[in-house]
């Protein structure tokens, strides 16, 4: 099983970078630990592109069953269809981002907002 850990941090000021961090482990051996570094893009689709930008470096797994490990609740509600937002370019950026998880055989993504011990896990695993 791969379980990848995924934060997508936006910019506080416009025309500035986003930061794009995810670990991938494979039965607790990690694989890939990155922070990327990305042009400017609207806080509302950060979290997309973030979850965009790994399931690129996932293709190569699609056959595995994986889970990805969230602290975005927006993300969450947007990629599974449920969130009430209106916001266009939110709403384009989910239609892509489920096109492309569809391509995936088995693959869960998981908000842990709301977990201490799983959030606490989050932040350790992705801190650079």
């Amino acid at each position: 099983m791969i379980k990848a850990y995924l934060a997508g941090i936006p910019s506080l000021y416009e025309g500035e970078s986003i930061e794009v961090r995810y670990s991938i482990f494979e039965d607790n051996e990690l694989l890939s630990k990155k922070s990327i570094m990305m042009e400017y893009k609207k806080p509302a689709i950060v979290g997309q592109v973030a979850l965009m930008t790994l399931l690129t470096e996932l293709e190569n797994y699609m056959d595995k069953e994986i889970v990805i490990i969230v602290n975005d609740g927006a993300l969450y509600e947007m990629v599974r269809g449920t969130s009430t937002s209106k916001n266009k370019d939110a709403l384009n950026m989910a239609k892509k981002t489920r096109e492309k998880l569809l391509k995936f055989e088995h693959i869960i993504i998981k908000d842990v907002g709301g977990n201490h011990e799983e959030l606490t896990r989050w932040d350790e695993v992705l801190k650079p």
